[in-house]
């Protein structure tokens, strides 16, 4: 199996149904991808996580790959307004951020600081698996991730999936 490393949790904060409760749960992500170091597009990174996804018990997820990896941050956002991130997020369980890389430099303006925050803003539970984690715990918090993987090849991507899939699955317990 991959080496999938997770490096923060933040503890559940949803409660779970009373006995005899019943709840209907929307258990489907949004995964939203860009381009890895190692070569690999975004639609091959959102494959491979909602691959694993399913594998690990969620239906298929929402998947929004965004080519390349570096926009202006108007650019950016204009690309999330037309792709309606905002309402497809808001209709997903969690949004999953698959990124490269976490590095405090580059970081206030990637996509996945645009993403959290968002995230953040709308309640929405907010994952990162990422190519290269170099945040901090401070860091990571400031972001609001409820769990940071790493992971790299389409193989480690699918075993990230499989691993959130049980994560989101043992929040609804």
């Amino acid at each position: 199996m991959p080496d999938v490393s997770a490096r923060y949790r933040r503890p559940a904060t949803s409660s779970p149904p009373r006995t005899g409760e019943r709840v209907a749960l929307n258990l489907r992500l949004l995964v939203v991808s860009e381009d890895f170091a190692t070569g690999l597009r975004a639609a091959d990174v959102a494959g491979a996580i909602g691959r694993g996804l399913r594998q690990g018990g969620l239906p298929a997820p929402d998947l929004l790959p965004l080519p390349g990896r570096r926009r202006p941050p108007d650019r950016l956002r204009a690309l999330l307004e037309q792709e309606r991130v905002q309402a497809r997020m808001l209709a997903s369980r969690a949004l999953v951020i698959a990124t490269a890389s976490l590095r405090p430099r580059t970081l206030p303006a990637s996509a996945a600081f645009e993403l959290a925050t968002r995230a953040r803003q709308g309640g929405v539970p907010a994952y990162a698996i990422a190519g290269e984690d170099a945040l901090d715990s401070f860091q990571a918090r400031i972001l609001d991730l409820q769990l940071i993987l790493e992971a790299s090849s389409p193989r480690a991507l699918a075993a990230a999936g499989r691993k959130l899939a049980g994560e989101v699955l043992a929040g609804t317990r």
